[in-house]
């Protein structure tokens, strides 16, 4: 059967930026572990099972650079750098709680 203009469905440009950026394996899961409050790179480490360190770091300076992490440095001694989240992080905390619920109720956990 072919489409018709009608029945083609595109998918709009915001959801595709949101998904450029919450796509990536990993950042819905900092984001979420930084709902707690601010963290240190050690404790996001923790907070995230499984992900390494350099992945942690370019995933850290990517949330960063869309605005939903802030990177602060307190010049110590000794010196000590925390993230948290930006006013825009905050406020997909809820959609991130609401996609939980939804993936609960809908898919399957399969053992890997």
């Amino acid at each position: 059967m072919a489409e018709t203009e009608e029945e083609l469905h595109v998918c709009d440009a915001a959801v595709t930026l949101a998904f450029s950026v919450l796509g990536k394996r990993w950042n819905g899961m900092i984001i979420s572990s930084l709902g707690g409050g601010p963290s240190t790179f050690v404790s996001l480490r923790r907070g995230v099972a499984g992900i390494s360190d350099t992945v942690l770091s370019d995933r850290l300076a990517e949330l960063g650079d869309a605005g939903l992490v802030a990177r602060t440095v307190d010049a110590g001694p000794p010196v000590a750098v925390s993230y948290s989240l930006t006013a825009s992080g905050k406020g997909l905390l809820p959609i991130l709680d609401q996609l939980g619920q939804w993936a609960a109720a809908n898919l399957e956990v399969r053992a890997r």
